[in-house]
């Protein structure tokens, strides 16, 4: 490894060459949180690909924990692994969680689907159909998201 830039790069996911972690999986019991974190760290070694940080998902974590995301930036810009970050935001969240709440958020946030009759289900619907139009197993966010990201890398739905 010759420069900084390099060392930073190998630390967080190409995300043109692999998905970010599923939105299902967990750190210290929040649902989202490693999705949201590999997706800021590629962003900020440039290898985010196709991939969207801050959007609508990363942001039902923000507001649940009372996290600024450009704080949460900043912090993961000092190279910060998953612990620390996670020690991070449990000294910086505004939204001080029991771990009931962090479990009950956690449990909605991996079966919460569109809302219907709104422009936000056309969309997911949309990506559903493009995927396959015979899964109507796929009936939350986490199940979309999983299904894009494995038909992205070469997946057959």
């Amino acid at each position: 490894m010759n420069t900084q830039t390099e060392t930073e790069a190998l630390a967080a996911p190409n995300l043109t060459k692999q998905a970010p972690r599923s939105p299902r999986v967990r750190i210290g019991g929040y649902a989202v949180l490693p999705r949201l974190l590999d997706k800021a760290r590629a962003d900020i070694a440039g290898t985010i690909g196709e991939y969207h940080t801050n959007c609508m998902l990363d942001k039902e974590f923000l507001v649940f924990a009372g996290i600024d995301y450009q704080e949460l930036r900043s912090q993961l810009e000092l190279r910060k692994g998953d612990g620390e970050i996670l020690d991070w935001i449990d000294s910086n969240s505004k939204n001080q969680r029991t771990p009931w709440e962090i479990e009950q958020w956690s449990e909605y946030q991996n079966s919460r689907g569109p809302k219907p009759f709104t422009d936000v289900e056309d969309y997911y619907r949309g990506v559903l159909e493009s995927l396959n139009k015979s899964r109507a197993d796929v009936t939350s966010w986490p199940d979309l998201l999983d299904l894009d990201d494995y038909c992205g890398f070469g997946g057959v739905a």
